[in-house]
């Protein structure tokens, strides 16, 4: 999967901070969405809480688009929380942007949400039935409503009741009544930590990249179905659902988590690295040199040079002066941005026969063309390795696959895709050599989009298709 066109789409990134003392906390979350920015890209927002006011901003583009020295001076307080979005349910608008932020019974409530709700549509049609309104798209709004719904004056037992209604996978922060709540589903399909500064402030962070950043200290992964409470006494562990197993996101080693995270008590790259090492192991044949599909693909591609004994070189130089660009809907337009963003060192591969690693293959369409400016440079054969099984089912739970009409691996055999992207080999992981790199037990991973073996009943419609109908 490379990190241009034919991908997967991150999930969100999201921060709690609570302090025992009023401070400036604006600056804090946005280093800390800035080390999660590779988790969303489409919006960013913070909500910053003391006694009583909630001072909070949103807008579309990157965290540092989005936010300046002038516009986080404001953000002043104990508790805060931030978001960096990217639409899996509900559509790329400011009204969609994270935190959402309302008023209830109790005075004012933020929430930060990764993830996406199985149920959203549902419960968002009988709750416009029964009256209420919607301000955005987004199935996050169908949390905090509900929390809003069932409060009586004990914010615990209002969350308690209102996750009680919803499924699927997510991950959540969220400020009420000037304490912090840190939420992870019932399968921890979504990560979540928890971890401290030398100050004593308490940091809630999707990894723990944020809490490094931060100079804070791990103290543990929130565990599924576990609710954290955080206010002036400290942090308070409450369960909602002890009955599910944990299905923590396999992609999550795949790509999503930045390759200097800890998930699971596992380093993400140095899984990344053993998952190249394993397919190298798969290779009988020898090679003239490694390469990666710039940036998710190198630590698998270190690990297979490593194992192989091959050369690791560079291929690809990625222009860094090249920003986000409009996708063009058509392939000729696909490859001019291609060509925009990736050059190739001609000299490198001439004549050569090399092996290119990537993290995943979705739509293929990309791949294809990268293969074909490299023989067009003068590579004398393209081996393609895959640090991943084939992608054949669509995500639900926070991850923006396409249809599984769209996933080239739902429709054609390993071979069939081999010739269609033009390589002269294909290789992918086995499920089983997958689990043996993350070296987690298998039932305690979610690889739905490998196997089509879901965690929960799914519906037959993703809610992205039909979300918008309310």
């Amino acid at each position: 999967m490379n990190n241009f066109f034919d991908k997967l789409h991150e999930e969100c990134g999201i921060v709690g901070i609570y302090s025992k003392t009023y401070q400036h906390l604006g600056p804090l979350i946005y280093d800390a969405l800035i080390s999660l920015q590779h988790r969303g890209q489409e919006s960013a927002g913070i909500a910053v809480y003391h006694e009583g006011v909630m001072m909070h901003y949103k807008n579309m583009g990157l965290v540092r688009d989005v936010f300046n020295e002038e516009n986080l001076r404001p953000f002043n307080g104990n508790v805060g929380i931030g978001h960096c979005r990217y639409s899996t349910i509900g559509s790329a608008e400011r009204r969609n942007a994270q935190p959402l932020v309302v008023e209830f019974k109790a005075g004012t409530m933020a929430l930060a949400h990764n993830g996406n709700l199985i149920n959203a549509v549902q419960i968002r049609g009988e709750l416009i039935d029964e009256g209420f309104s919607f301000t955005s798209t987004s199935d996050s709004e169908i949390i905090i409503k509900l929390i809003a719904i069932h409060y009586k004056g004990n914010p615990l037992e209002a969350i308690k009741k209102a996750l009680a209604q919803v499924e699927g996978g997510y991950a959540l922060v969220l400020i009420v009544e000037g304490k912090l709540y840190g939420i992870r589903d019932p399968y921890g399909l979504r990560p979540l930590v928890l971890g401290q500064t030398k100050k004593g402030d308490y940091i809630l962070a999707s990894e723990t990249v944020a809490l490094d950043l931060l100079e804070a200290t791990f103290i543990r992964d929130v565990d599924k179905g576990e609710i954290i409470e955080i206010d002036d006494s400290g942090y308070h562990s409450h369960y909602f659902d002890t009955t599910k197993p944990m299905n923590l996101c396999g992609f999550e080693f795949v790509y999503f988590s930045r390759p200097d995270s800890d998930l699971a008590g596992k380093n993400v790259y140095q899984v990344r690295v053993e998952l190249g090492k394993i397919l190298a192991r798969g290779d009988k044949e020898k090679y003239d040199l490694v390469a990666a599909v710039p940036e998710s693909g190198v630590p698998a591609a270190i690990g297979y040079a490593i194992e192989s004994d091959t050369v690791y070189s560079s291929v690809f130089i990625k222009n860094k002066y090249i920003g986000r660009t409009f996708t063009d809907p058509t392939q000729e337009g696909r490859e001019r941005m291609l060509r925009l963003k990736l050059s190739i060192l001609k000299s490198n591969i001439q004549g050569k026969r090399i092996v290119i690693v990537d993290d995943s293959i979705v739509r293929g369409t990309t791949l294809r063309s990268i293969i074909f400016e490299l023989k067009k440079a003068g590579a004398k054969e393209v081996h393609v390795r895959i640090s991943s099984p084939p992608v054949g089912f669509s995500c639900f739970f926070g991850i923006d696959t396409p249809s599984k009409k769209s996933l080239i691996a739902a429709n054609m055999s390993v071979e069939e895709i081999e010739e269609y992207i033009g390589a002269d080999s294909l290789r992918f992981l086995t499920s089983d050599e997958f689990v043996e790199g993350v070296g987690l037990p298998e039932d305690s991973l979610c690889k739905a989009c490998f196997s089509g073996e879901y965690p929960m009943k799914v519906p037959k419609t993703h809610n992205k298709y039909v979300f918008e109908k309310y």
